[in-house]
């Protein structure tokens, strides 16, 4: 595989724009900091801040697992806004594509990100949030190391 970013360790630098539903996309920056221990398990910790003061920072913490031979991955999130998250991706070879869903009674929310490789040091992402079948949000960002 030829991916740094998620599969080596490392704080990645964050920095695009976050749109949400019949409102002004805001400004939004942070890092996303990897590490990994024995046997295939990754820690995620992010966190993201808005131009905009007044919407809070976005932290949310993962911990996931890599199937080397299938390139995916599983994982369960705790994000500060959503609660509960559990997820999964797979590995592709120009990018990485994940897919998640809320653990909550009264969530419908799903999502999904792509990390298309730019460089070794550069990845695009774009975030879905869903609501049932409609869009939600939608975030659109520069990570490079």
């Amino acid at each position: 595989m030829t991916h740094s970013f998620l599969l080596r360790p490392g704080t990645w630098n964050f920095q695009g724009n976050f749109s949400a539903q019949n409102q002004l996309p805001l400004a939004v920056q942070g890092f996303m900091n990897i590490t990994w221990k024995e046997d295939n398990w990754f820690k995620i910790v992010s966190e993201l801040s808005f131009e905009d003061q007044g919407k809070p920072k976005i932290i949310f913490k993962s911990r996931g697992h890599l199937d080397m031979e299938r390139k995916s991955y599983t994982y369960v999130l705790q994000h500060s806004l959503l609660g509960n998250i559990e997820g999964e991706g797979w590995i592709g070879s120009q990018s990485i594509v994940q897919y998640y869903w809320i653990v909550a009674e009264n969530q419908h929310h799903t999502g999904f990100d792509t990390f298309s490789r730019i460089s070794d040091n550069t990845y695009a992402l774009t975030s879905v949030v869903l609501d049932r079948h409609n869009l939600n949000s939608i975030m659109e960002a520069t990570l490079s190391i």
